[in-house]
């Protein structure tokens, strides 16, 4: 992988040092130096230059950020990967059901990063997994990978500061509220090493926004977006106000209609880190759920 970027520096850097202007324009301290490593990885006016130099008006920074070597313990394997999209510094993924997102013990060659592996093999060219926003095995739909060291450090700098809008599809079992704020504390199940429970004494702050869209036969479609991140945070928040999700292996293991809890990552909607072009992605409700709400007999929410 090989990406180039160039600036024209602004009046607003003048007298600046190069590091400076790199800190702010989102490079980490690990990307300077990987580009510190890397031959003519900085060019200032077309001549190497170090980190330390100061900037005038209308200099021509070059930035040539490359990588050569894949991750390692990742094997390459021929799984389904739908790419809703993909440029030079990111993809988006449309992750299925049953597929980890990392290899663990007892998955290695069954996840997504299996998948992508294989996608790069197949044209010849190095990767590194770099899995931006998490899902659950059993949890479908969307997120996004980075493509390099620097798109990942932007598109981790914009998690965490709430910039990537994320919202939630999920059957719940009974007629849920119309709408409403679950602000409950989350903390792992003492004994455990993935269970989580609601506890107002020693949980971590956790806050998620719903929205019913529509009831039929004792199940609820509800719209979920997340004030907070934390582990199982809308499996353990649905069971708390009654309304777990069906097919749930941890909090409510009603495999009835579905085999896998009934989560769906529906729509992602940021701005592109380097070219900070306003970007939305849906995905429909996959089959499995949709079944609980194929009919017209159904009660819709205004």
């Amino acid at each position: 992988m090989k990406r180039i970027f160039s600036y024209t520096i602004s009046a607003k850097y003048n007298n600046c040092t190069l590091i400076s202007f790199l800190k702010e324009s989102g490079y980490s301290s690990q990307v300077i130096t990987h580009l510190k490593r890397t031959e003519n990885g900085i060019l200032l006016n077309k001549t190497w230059a170090r980190v330390r130099d100061i900037l005038h008006t209308d200099d021509i920074l070059t930035i040539t950020l490359e990588e050569k070597t894949s991750s390692e313990n990742i094997v390459a394997s021929p799984l389904p990967l739908h790419i809703v999209y993909e440029d030079e510094d990111l993809m988006v993924i449309n992750k299925p059901a049953d597929m980890p997102i990392h290899p663990s013990q007892g998955n290695y060659d069954n996840t997504l990063a299996n998948a992508v592996a294989y996608y790069y093999a197949q044209k010849g060219e190095p990767f590194t997994y770099r899995c931006i926003n998490r899902l659950d095995r059993d949890t479908t739909g969307l997120l996004i990978l980075a493509k390099h060291m620097y798109s990942a450090s932007l598109l981790s700098d914009m998690v965490k500061n709430r910039k990537i809008y994320r919202e939630y599809l999920a059957v719940a079992e009974g007629k849920t509220p119309s709408s409403g704020i679950i602000d409950a504390p989350i903390r792992r199940v003492d004994g455990s090493t993935i269970e989580r429970q609601v506890d107002y004494e020693q949980g971590d702050y956790a806050c998620t926004h719903y929205k019913r869209l529509c009831y039929k036969n004792g199940y609820s479609l509800v719209s979920l977006t997340l004030k907070t991140g934390r582990t199982h945070q809308i499996r353990v928040h649905m069971k708390h106000i009654g309304h777990p999700l069906p097919g749930d292996f941890l909090y409510n293991p009603n495999y009835h209609v579905i085999k896998r809890q009934a989560l769906h990552s529906h729509c992602l909607s940021f701005e592109h880190p380097i070219t900070k072009e306003p970007l939305t992605f849906s995905s429909p409700l996959p089959d499995d759920m949709a079944i609980f709400f194929n009919n017209t007999n159904q009660e819709t929410v205004n």
